[in-house]
């Protein structure tokens, strides 16, 4: 079994998963091999007083970016969609973001 920090990788902050936070969905990338469940499991740990209502999941490609001549594509990585419970605590280090 994994540890939920190999699980979750990093936040994405981005304009659409801030204004989000305000129906309590948080965006994370995660490993590329991760379940949903894993997931969920994972944030509940990391995140003491969360409850997991929902995990959406999308593969996401990697974006070509050129140097010179030369092209090549970035890593493909995978996102996950977190929705929480109406009763559920929210995530501290978002709410330092807005």
């Amino acid at each position: 079994m994994k540890a939920p920090q190999d699980i979750i990788l990093r936040p994405v902050i981005t304009e659409a998963s801030m204004q989000a936070i305000a129906m309590k969905k948080y965006t994370f990338k995660v490993a590329k091999d991760a379940n949903k469940i894993e997931i969920a499991k994972a944030v509940e740990a990391l995140f003491a007083g969360t409850k997991v209502a929902a995990v959406n999941t999308m593969n996401v490609n990697g974006r070509l970016k050129r140097m010179g001549r030369t092209a090549g594509y970035r890593p493909d990585w995978k996102k996950a969609i977190v929705t929480l419970t109406a009763d559920s605590k929210t995530i501290e280090f978002f709410d330092s973001m807005m």
